[in-house]
C-alpha cells in the first residue's frame, strides 16, 4: 500500500498502485509489458521503491535508464541481461525502465527528436522484446503517453496494462500557455499545430528552454524577439510555482529570475517600455519572495514610476504597482509608507473596478494584514471579513486565495487569544493549499507554521513542535538558504523551547533567527526586536543578566520607533526590562 503522503484525494493513486502490483504478480514467466505514467519524478521514484520492496521476495528488482541519444528499450534490456546471470537464467524479475522523461519532444535541428527515436525503436523492435520473459515497467510522462499511442501503435497494442499516477508536478506546458509565442514554432515541426487546442501536456518545458537557446545561437543574444520569449518563459516558470507544478521549486524560481533579467535587458535596449514595466514588476516580486528586499524595493519603484509615466495615475497597472510596493514596505517594517500605498491602491481599484472584484478583496486583505501586524486588531477584523465574504461570493470556497484569507483571519484570532476560532480556519487553509498547490510549496509551510503557533499558545507543545519541524524541513527544501520565512519558524521553535525551559535547545535557534533577521531585514526591523527580546529572555532565565540587558534595550528602542511607546509589543519589552532590573537588585 502506498504511503499516506503519496495518496491523492480521490484514491486514484492507490487504485493505480494496487492494479500495478496485481498485474506484476499475475505473470511470473514470459514478457509482461506494463506502462506506468507519472509526471512527478520524485513521486515516481517513491512508487518504484515501494513496489520493489513489496515484490522482492517473488521478483528480483532491476532498473535501467534509457540512453538520451539512442533510447532503445531492447538495447537497454539486452545489456542488463548480459550483465546479470540471474536474468540470463530467466528467473522471475521486475525491470523498471526510466529515462523517457528526459527525452526532447522537439527535433531542435536534428532529423529526429529523441522521443521520435524512442517511438521508432518501440514500434520496430516489438518482436525482439519476446526474448525478455520478465515484468517490464516502462515509466513515461503524460506528454510522452499521448504521442506514444499515436506513433508506436503496434507496441501500444502489446501492453498488459497502463497505470496512471496523478500528481500536480509536471514538466509539461499546456497549449494555451504557448499561444503568445506561437511565432517561435514557425520553423519547427509544430508550425501547423493549433496552440489553442485543449492539451495540458503539450510540450516539455526543457524543450522550450532548449529551443530558445538554439535561437540565441543562430540569431544572437541581442535579437529583440528574444525579449518576448524570455518574459514568456519566466512567466511560465512563475505560474508553475504558483500552481504547485514545479519539479524543483528553488531551481525554477531561479530560472524565472534569470529569464526576466534577460527580458529586461533586451526590453530596455529595444524601447519596449510597457513590457519593461511588467517585467520589472514581476522580477521584483520574485526578489521579494526570495528575501532580496533591497533589490525588490528599487525595482518596484522603477516599475511604479514607469507605469505612471506611460499610463497615467488612473490605471489598474499603477494600482498593482502601488499594492506590490506597499507589500514590500510591510515586509521591511516601513508601516506608514505601506499603509499610505495600500490605501491608494484600494481606492484606485474601487474606482476602476467597483466594489465587487477580486482585486478589491486582495487590497482589503492586504490592508487588514498590515493592521494585524501593528496590533490594530479592531481595524483589521472587519477588513478581513469583507475580503473573505467577497472572495467567497466571487470565487467560492475552493480557491487558493480563499485559503490565504482564512489563514490570515486565523492569525488575527490567534493574536487575540481566540484559539478555538483560529484552529479550524487554519486547518481549512492547510487542506486547501495542499490541494491546490501541492505538498512542496512555501504557502503550505507557512500554514503549518501558523497552526503550530496556535497549538503552542494553548500549551499543546508536542503538536506544535511537530508542525514547526515539518514547516522548517519544507522551507529548507524550497526556499533560499537565508529567507525571512525560514527565520520565522526557527524563531518560533526557539521561542517554544524557551517557554518549556529547554534553554540549551532554544539559544542556538534564537541566535540563528536573529542573525537571519539582521541580515535580511536590517537592524531596525520589528522581527529583529522580537528576536532580541526572545534571546534576552533566555539570558534572564539562566541568570546571564549582563548579556540580557543590552538586548532588551536594543529591542525597546526598535519597538518605540516602529510601533510607538504605547503599543502592546513595546509595553511587553519594557516590562521584561523592568523584571530584569528587579531580579538584578534582588540578587
Amino acid at each position: 500500500m502506498l504511503n499516506e503522503e503519496l495518496l491523492d484525494d480521490e484514491g486514484e493513486n492507490q487504485d493505480a498502485y494496487d492494479d500495478l502490483i496485481v498485474s506484476i504478480e499475475a505473470q511470473k514467466h514470459g514478457l509482461n509489458l506494463l506502462i506506468a505514467v507519472c509526471d512527478d519524478v520524485n513521486f515516481r521514484d517513491e512508487i518504484i521503491d515501494q513496489y520493489e520492496a513489496e515484490l522482492q521476495t517473488a521478483f528480483r528488482p532491476y532498473r535501467v535508464t534509457l540512453a538520451r541519444h539512442e533510447p532503445s528499450l531492447k538495447a537497454a534490456l539486452n545489456q542488463l541481461v548480459q550483465q546479470e546471470e540471474y536474468l540470463s537464467q530467466r528467473n522471475p524479475a521486475v525491470i523498471t525502465v526510466t529515462g523517457a522523461e528526459q527525452l526532447y519532444f522537439l527535433r531542435l535541428g536534428e532529423e529526429q527528436s529523441e522521443q521520435e527515436k524512442l517511438f521508432g525503436y518501440l514500434q520496430w523492435t516489438r518482436e525482439g522484446l519476446r526474448e525478455f520473459p520478465f515484468a517490464i515497467v516502462l515509466w513515461v510522462t503524460n506528454q510522452i503517453l499521448v504521442n506514444l499511442i499515436k506513433k508506436a501503435p503496434d507496441f501500444w497494442s502489446w501492453r498488459n496494462g497502463v497505470f496512471r499516477f496523478v500528481s500536480k508536478k509536471t514538466n509539461a506546458i499546456a497549449c494555451k500557455e504557448l499561444e503568445p509565442i506561437r511565432f517561435v514554432f514557425r520553423d519547427t515541426e509544430l508550425a501547423s499545430t493549433d496552440t489553442n487546442e485543449n492539451n495540458s501536456f503539450f510540450l516539455p518545458i526543457q524543450d522550450l528552454q532548449s529551443l530558445i537557446e538554439k535561437i540565441e545561437q543562430e540569431q544572437g543574444v541581442r535579437d529583440p524577439s528574444l525579449a518576448t520569449l524570455y518574459s514568456r518563459l519566466a512567466d511560465i516558470y512563475r505560474s508553475r510555482l504558483d500552481r504547485g507544478e514545479s519539479q524543483n521549486y528553488q531551481k525554477e524560481q531561479e530560472l524565472a529570475i534569470k529569464y526576466w533579467r534577460k527580458a529586461i535587458e533586451l526590453q530596455s535596449e529595444s524601447g519596449l517600455q510597457i513590457d519593461l514595466a511588467n517585467s520589472l514588476n514581476n522580477l521584483a516580486g520574485l526578489y521579494r519572495a526570495t528575501g532580496r528586499y533591497g533589490e525588490a524595493e528599487l525595482i518596484y519603484q522603477q516599475a511604479l514610476e514607469l507605469r505612471k509615466r506611460l499610463l497615467g495615475d488612473n490605471h489598474l497597472d499603477v494600482a498593482t504597482s502601488l499594492n506590490n510596493l506597499a507589500g514590500l514596505y510591510k515586509s521591511t517594517g516601513q508601516y506608514n509608507k505601506a499603509e499610505l500605498l495600500y490605501q491608494q491602491a484600494l481606492k484606485l481599484r474601487k474606482r476602476l473596478l467597483g466594489d465587487n472584484h477580486s482585486d478589491v478583496a486582495a487590497s482589503l486583505n492586504n490592508l487588514a494584514l498590515l493592521y494585524d501586524e501593528q496590533g490594530r486588531y479592531d481595524e483589521a477584523q472587519p477588513l478581513y471579513l469583507q475580503s473573505l465574504e467577497l472572495r467567497k461570493r466571487l470565487l467560492g470556497e475552493n480557491h487558493p486565495s480563499f485559503a490565504l484569507i482564512l489563514n490570515n483571519l486565523a492569525l488575527l484570532y490567534y493574536h487575540q487569544g481566540r484559539y478555538s476560532e483560529a484552529e479550524p480556519l487554519s486547518q481549512q487553509a492547510i487542506e486547501l493549499d495542499k490541494r491546490f498547490l501541492g505538498e512542496d510549496n512555501p504557502d503550505v509551510a507557512t500554514d503549518l507554521h501558523n497552526l503550530g503557533l496556535i497549538y503552542r499558545a494553548q500549551g499543546r507543545y508536542e503538536q506544535a513542535e511537530s508542525l514547526f519541524l515539518q514547516s522548517l524541513e519544507l522551507k529548507q527544501r524550497v526556499l533560499q538558504k537565508a529567507h525571512p520565512l525560514l527565520a520565522d519558524t526557527i524563531y518560533a521553535l526557539g521561542y517554544m523551547y524557551r517557554e518549556q525551559g529547554r534553554y540549551n535547545e532554544a539559544e542556538p535557534l534564537c541566535l540563528k533567527a536573529l542573525e537571519f533577521d539582521k541580515h535580511l531585514l536590517g537592524e531596525n526591523h520589528p522581527n529583529v526586536a522580537e528576536s532580541l527580546n526572545n534571546l534576552a529572555e533566555i539570558y534572564r532565565a539562566t541568570g546571564r543578566y549582563s548579556e540580557a540587558k543590552p538586548l532588551y534595550l536594543q529591542a525597546l528602542d526598535i519597538c518605540e520607533r516602529v510601533w510607538g511607546v504605547n503599543n502592546i509589543r513595546t509595553i511587553n519589552v519594557r516590562q521584561n526590562l523592568e523584571k530584569l532590573g528587579a531580579e538584578m537588585q534582588s540578587n
